[in-house]
């Protein structure tokens, strides 16, 4: 079974271009690199952010929280407020191909 995880936070002020080409040079390619990593969506509004990662099973997001996330929220350190909330779902239905 798929396993989501959800992440969001604050952008800073006037950091959200900066933010989203770190995402898109920087953060994604690491997370493609993962074994288990299947998708990301990544939305914004304004500077409110949510990005959800779709896995194939929940041990290779775990492996993926402690092993590589801590290394990628210090990339994004630069750009985002406080502390990112993270929360876990198993995928219960998707129009994606996952």
């Amino acid at each position: 079974m798929n396993y989501i995880r959800n992440v969001s936070f604050t952008v800073k002020r006037d950091k959200t271009a900066e933010f989203t080409k770190a995402l898109t040079n920087d953060i994604l390619p690491m997370m493609k690199s993962q074994p288990g990593f299947k998708h990301e969506l990544a939305m914004i509004n304004g500077q409110h952010a949510v990005g959800l990662s779709v896995w194939t099973d929940k041990a290779s997001a775990e492996k993926y929280q402690t092993a590589v996330y801590p290394q990628l929220l210090k990339k994004l350190a630069l750009f985002i407020e406080g502390t990112p909330e993270v929360t876990h779902y198993d995928l219960a239905v998707s129009t994606l191909a996952v």
